[in-house]
């Protein structure tokens, strides 16, 4: 492995000792994130916080530019401006003037492994100790009810009382995940947030989903982020996908089927007894986890082919 140290550069002068911080926040964009939870909440902290860079990474080394190629602006007859991604790590400071990192950008199409050391290097030096990453996974739930999620770490006593929904699923690799894994295999405490977005929902904005994922953060980490914006946001986006459903039959009688199996389920676990009759149509936990596999799988080779595209949900929420 080339040096991890040449893949990135602090960006201040100010010595490690004076910058430590319990937490590190990572967003970076991956296979999939439904209804744009990752991107939804990075932009609320990066909009609400005051926060400085801290190091920057080498995307030269990291990026595959004809796989997502950059916007630039022609303007008449001449270029006039070039979007360039940029990989960063923020020193953020809460409400109540604690500190903590976001590592946020394009997820490294090379050298994973690689990245993933430099991330550990920065983790140590900087005196991280817990590492927080949240996204959205696409499920077959209403938009009408709760916001549930899948939630991971690199040991049980992060997540208490965590009720497992899958059972053991392959799906494609993210280096998110493979960072959970490495980090936590080196000692690093890491936590996931997969918070489950309405799969026809999947392709656009869901505000639901980046709120409950920032209350997931703040609640495990102590946190003080402000949620107003972003809950002001999720009302805007709950106003608009009603506004759309009640203008279209078809995808309101799905969202009220699964409405119907959501409430079944609910009840049926409120009951203590998964085997009751309004139970019997609903998927089991591996067939739901085979369902998304195959979900994952589809997008994977639908992203390779045709960058930029993804689930084909109904017109009127394209």
């Amino acid at each position: 492995m080339q040096d991890p140290r040449e893949l990135y550069q602090l960006e201040t002068d100010t010595h490690a000792s004076a910058l430590g911080a319990h937490t590190m926040v990572v967003s970076l964009g991956g296979l999939i994130d439904a209804g744009n939870t990752q991107q939804l909440l990075t932009g609320h902290l990066l909009g609400t916080l005051e926060h400085t860079v801290v190091a920057s990474f080498d995307v030269d080394q990291l990026l595959d530019y004809r796989g997502r190629r950059p916007v630039m602006t022609f303007d008449r007859d001449h270029f006039t401006d070039y979007a360039d991604p940029t990989l960063l790590l923020y020193r953020m400071i809460d409400a109540e003037g604690t500190p903590f990192y976001l590592l946020a950008g394009p997820e490294p199409d090379y050298q994973w492994e690689r990245m993933i050391e430099a991330i550990r290097q920065l983790i140590r030096r900087l005196g991280v100790q817990l590492v927080v990453s949240a996204q959205g996974i696409p499920m077959g739930v209403p938009h009408t009810r709760p916001v549930g999620m899948t939630k991971f770490a690199s040991k049980p006593s992060l997540i208490p009382d965590n009720e497992a929904l899958f059972g053991a699923v392959q799906i494609p690799g993210s280096l998110d995940s493979l960072m959970h894994l490495r980090l936590g295999e080196s000692g690093v405490d890491t936590v996931g947030f997969a918070v489950h977005v309405p799969h026809y929902l999947a392709q656009m904005d869901f505000g639901d989903a980046a709120v409950a994922a920032l209350q997931a953060i703040t609640g495990l980490t102590g946190l003080a982020i402000p949620i107003q914006e972003l809950a002001a946001i999720a009302g805007l986006n709950r106003a608009e996908i009603a506004k759309q459903i009640e203008e279209n039959d078809e995808v309101g009688e799905v969202v009220h089927g699964l409405e119907e199996q959501y409430d079944a389920f609910t009840e049926g676990l409120k009951r203590q007894n998964l085997l009751a009759t309004e139970m019997a149509q609903l998927p089991s936990a591996d067939e739901i986890g085979a369902e998304l596999e195959q979900f994952l799988r589809d997008e994977e080779h639908t992203t390779d082919e045709e960058p930029g595209k993804g689930y084909d949900g109904p017109d009127f929420l394209r």
